[in-house]
């Protein structure tokens, strides 16, 4: 399986379109390892606009045909923007998990231990 270089990953299967240095909003979403272990995604429970959100710190829950599964932040912050689509329709988190598929923005206000796509590789391959 392949993953995004240009995205920062969490160990916790959370990706993160954060550039180093930046403060602008960045999508947050799950990845392909995630969504494909989780099956069908059902139900979506994402933060609120205006939530602040801590890095590691479990900030909303994806519910699949399997199981449920808790959705942690991959950096600080506040979140300004939801992806309500993926409420109405959460299949768009299996079908493009790393496009229509994203869940929530966040403006960075910390960001550590996130994981190049080749580390997040690693880790999916043990």
């Amino acid at each position: 399986m392949t993953f995004p270089e240009h995205l920062l990953y969490t160990a916790e299967h959370e990706w993160v379109d954060w550039v180093p240095g930046t403060q602008e909003p960045v999508s947050v979403g799950i990845t392909s390892y995630a969504a494909s272990s989780l099956g069908d995604i059902v139900f979506v429970q994402l933060p609120e606009v205006g939530t602040v959100v801590q890095s590691g710190d479990v900030c909303g829950e994806l519910e699949s045909t399997k199981s449920v599964s808790d959705l942690y932040a991959p950096v600080s912050g506040e979140v300004v923007e939801v992806n309500t689509a993926v409420g109405d329709d959460p299949s768009a988190i299996n079908d493009d998990p790393y496009g229509e598929g994203w869940l929530f923005k966040v403006t960075v206000t910390d960001a550590q231990g996130l994981l190049t796509a080749a580390k997040y590789a690693e880790l999916t391959e043990s």
